[in-house]
């Protein structure tokens, strides 16, 4: 089992001192981050935390997962590896000006 654990269902206005003081009761938190969007600084509503052993994740995991925190039950699970993804946004096709499709 690794030590980083994903942190689901977070309120809006939950923020990363939040998340570490949550799970500081479960040991030693080596980071923890909640993801914000880059345009308005809000939360996306889930985070991570990196704990300090195997052992003191699996206490959080089994302590949090599922509990209500604000209102809402967190999803508290092993975080899986980031997924690699394919070069730039993509879009293809000419942009800006341009003369309505006959010939250059």
């Amino acid at each position: 089992m690794g030590k980083k654990l994903y942190v689901g269902n977070l309120t809006f206005n939950t923020k990363s001192s939040d998340l570490e003081r949550l799970f500081s009761s479960y040991g030693t938190v080596q980071s923890a981050q909640v993801i914000e969007d880059r345009e308005t600084g809000r939360s996306k509503g889930f985070g991570f935390v990196e704990m300090g052993s195997d052992q003191e994740a699996r206490e959080a995991i089994q302590a949090l997962n599922g509990n209500e925190i604000d209102g809402r039950a967190l999803t508290v699970n092993e975080a899986r590896p980031r997924e690699e993804r394919s070069g730039g946004g993509g879009g293809g096709g000419r942009r800006g000006g341009g003369y309505g499709g006959g010939r250059y």
